[in-house]
């Protein structure tokens, strides 16, 4: 059976079409619907529904197109529904307006549990109201390159079969890929405010190039190479423009990655993304986790600080945000405006605990690892010294020893990172040296040895005595000052000043050939770290 309504003229105000079977092709093209219902009904052979308008619903739940279906250019003013639809072949949605109908009605385009056997085509389409996609299947190709979304496209728990084309498109909202399943490889080139990507598996390789977005990746499940990476511009379409972006300006065009919890990191790679609120806890491999061009990370507090009357300042390096969820829960018991500058994490709960040092540590070191394969020694120090802080504070796998150890390290070289901090140790090192031998280790003057003996017959026996050294008279004299001066400088470097010493001066000496040059190397060492590449 046909069924043919071609033309403006072919108007419906109420089309009850719900169980209907068309053995023969169905053309709508160019028809006007009020009410439209299709539910359940089944299209033997080719659907025509372009450039209609559907001025009410569009009901088409459960509807099976067996030929090719074709909605180009169609109008649809409130809500579509296309849930747990078959598309066994082609599904052609290209250039198709989903908006609403009035100012208070929240339309929606639905195409939840819909499965498209062959390729379905969104290119150019338009969705004012949510898009849903949720349990969508599609086994062909999926096109929406140029689709605007105006509020939220939810493509959770769909399946992607074959390679599909979900570039480049603009979404005001949240693009939902939480759940979904990518069989093949695909590129994703996104604008929009966010992306959500909880628990999605990607059995093959993927990019995808964001723009505004801030996005979740929490427990994705990477088989194969990924890339998340920021683009600069904005994208291109297969027209030779560029898309429209007018729905984004008033964000910051920057990409803002939130959480990696609990994803195998291995065959990720993250370019020009803000990582200063990312959570990188329970994640894994973390050490081959490749970080190309600008990935910022939070910064230690600036300024001035104090602890009761004790000025204090943090040493700048960049941190993992959960270091600052640490530290704002363990000086304020979670408070969300925490003392001494350190960001609480936003929505945390009271009875949740951020991870504990020894768990940031093994996350500083894989990251460390990360920033030394990629040749950012920079980098890779900051976060040496974020592994050794949280080795510091770890109560539980750090040894009393070797806390006191890692202290000793971080006062007097900032865990030979801080070289202003080993140089002011030097000084203060040489200055006490220094102030010791004018006090106890210089002789005024040096009295000569003395020589006595006996001759028996032609032999004759001398004996000949040194006298101890003694300190009498001015101790601060600039001549004084000057041997001690030379004096330490030459234990900076292990070499003998020639002096003649008292016997305390000569423990000061050998005390300070030991600790001075210890102090020099940590600061050489400190400056290394630091320039070298």
């Amino acid at each position: 059976m046909d069924a043919t309504f071609t033309g403006a003229w072919a108007g419906f105000g109420k089309s009850g079409f719900a169980g209907a079977t068309f053995i023969g092709p169905a053309l709508f093209d160019g028809a006007t619907f009020g009410l439209a219902r299709f539910d359940g009904a089944t299209f033997a052979s080719e659907a025509g529904f372009s450039g209609a308008t559907f001025t009410g619903d569009a009901c088409f739940g459960g509807a099976k197109f067996t030929g090719y279906a074709a909605f180009g250019e169609a109008k649809f003013n409130f809500n579509a529904s296309f849930n747990q639809a078959t598309f066994t072949r082609d599904a052609w949605f290209a250039g198709a307006t989903f908006s609403s109908g009035g100012a208070w009605f929240n339309s929606s385009a639905s195409f939840d549990g819909t499965m498209f056997n062959s390729s379905a085509s969104f290119d150019g389409t338009t969705f004012t109201g949510d898009a849903r996609f949720d349990g969508t299947t599609f086994t062909g190709d999926a096109d929406f390159g140029r689709a605007t979304f105006a509020r939220d496209a939810w493509f959770g728990r769909a399946s992607f079969a074959v390679p599909s084309h979900l570039e480049p498109l603009v979404c005001s909202g949240t693009v939902t890929l939480s759940g979904a399943v990518f069989e093949a490889p695909v590129t994703l080139e996104v604008a929009a405010q966010e992306v959500h990507c909880v628990r999605t598996r990607w059995e093959s390789t993927a990019t995808m190039r964001l723009r505004y977005a801030t996005v979740d990746l929490s427990d994705a499940v990477l088989s194969a190479p990924m890339a998340v990476t920021a683009h600069s511009t904005a994208f291109a379409t297969n027209l030779g423009g560029t898309l429209d972006e007018k729905m984004l300006i008033l964000i910051a065009p920057d990409v803002r990655l939130t959480s990696l919890q609990g994803v195998d990191a291995a065959h990720m790679v993250l370019a020009d993304i803000d990582l200063t609120t990312c959570l990188f806890s329970r994640a894994f491999h973390l050490d081959r986790l490749r970080l190309e061009g600008r990935c910022a990370f939070t910064r230690t507090p600036t300024g001035l600080h104090w602890r009761k009357i004790w000025p204090y300042w943090w040493s700048r390096r960049r941190t993992l945000a959960e270091e600052h969820h640490w530290r704002a829960h363990r000086a304020g018991a979670g408070n969300p405006d925490p003392p001494r500058g350190w960001q609480a994490r936003s929505g945390l709960p009271g009875s949740v605990r951020p991870p504990k040092p020894e768990y940031l540590a093994a996350t500083y070191r894989q990251l460390r690892k990360a920033f030394e394969d990629s040749k950012n020694e920079p980098g890779a120090a900051d976060f040496y010294y974020g592994e050794m802080e949280m080795r510091r504070h770890d109560l539980a796998g750090t040894t009393v020893i070797e806390r006191v150890l890692v202290r000793a390290y971080w006062l007097l070289s900032g865990y030979g990172l801080r070289a202003s901090r080993a140089l002011l140790w030097l000084g203060l090192a040489m200055s006490g040296t220094v102030l010791a031998l004018m006090l106890w280790g210089l002789p005024t003057t040096v009295p000569l040895p003395s020589a006595t003996g006996t001759a028996t017959g032609s032999t004759i026996s001398l004996k000949t005595d040194k006298p101890d050294l003694s300190i009498t008279g001015d101790r601060w004299t600039l001549q004084r000052a000057d041997r001690a001066v030379r004096v330490s400088v030459n234990a900076v470097v292990f070499r003998t000043s020639g002096q003649n010493l008292t016997r305390a001066g000569s423990y000061v000496e050998m005390v300070s050939k030991i600790i001075e040059p210890i102090l020099l190397a940590l600061a050489v060492l400190a400056v290394r770290e630091r320039v070298k590449r």
